[in-house]
């Protein structure tokens, strides 16, 4: 298979991309990013493109299967309106031009709780894109919706503080469907997952991406 992946400099996509190229059930990767990832291997191919205008790489953008990791913090992006262009806009257009292509199976990393009518932002933002990827019939559609992630040498203390808490709570035998996971943990699932599922969409919530 030929994997193609957005979202391939954040955690999750930085050891998403590390174990496509070690795994033999994938021939090439292609990754597309706004700056190189300074890597370099046989079945890697790197596009350095700009995202605001996806119908200027559209001839690149074939493969089997596409990883969608392209996602941000509200602090990070400065704003609600930039938050949607990064975590919205840019995977439902990259998803659309793949489908046109033909990619076969689109695997989404969303998140716990999303839910287009919900009345928390970020989980209404990632259930509308779920809703709008729904719609465009990919073969295969595989959701992820972990909960917290644990990234390594992260540097943001909130989230440190977060998952301290959850893991108190954890162990106390409250809150077991958010249980942090480690993003190297969630990769090796996206990796497993397009030949480990079938057709059609299926949706993984963390019982599920524990069992996969």
């Amino acid at each position: 298979m030929k994997a193609l992946v957005i979202g391939a400099t954040g955690a999750t996509g930085k050891e998403l991309v590390n174990l496509l190229l070690e795994n033999n059930d994938y021939e090439a990767v292609s990754v597309f990013v706004r700056r190189p990832i300074e890597k370099s291997h046989p079945k890697l191919t790197e596009h350095i493109v700009d995202f605001s205008n996806v119908a200027s790489f559209q001839n690149v953008i074939y493969g089997d299967v596409l990883f969608s990791c392209l996602g941000t913090t509200l602090k990070d992006a400065g704003s609600k309106e930039k938050q949607w262009k990064i975590d919205y806009d840019i995977p439902a257009e990259f998803a659309a031009v793949a489908k046109q292509n033909k990619v076969k199976s689109l695997v989404l990393v969303s998140s716990y709780g999303a839910s287009a009518k919900s009345s928390v932002y970020y989980s209404m933002m990632k259930g509308k894109l779920e809703e709008y990827l729904q719609e465009l019939h990919f073969s295969q559609y595989i959701i992820f919706r972990p909960g917290p992630l644990i990234r390594e040498n992260t540097d943001r203390l909130g989230e440190k503080i977060s998952v301290k808490i959850i893991k108190f709570f954890n162990a106390i035998g409250l809150f077991k469907n958010l249980k942090p996971i480690a993003t190297s943990f969630l990769a090796e699932k996206l990796v497993k997952a397009p030949k480990a599922l079938p057709e059609g969409m299926t949706i993984l919530e963390l019982n599920s991406i524990l069992k996969l």
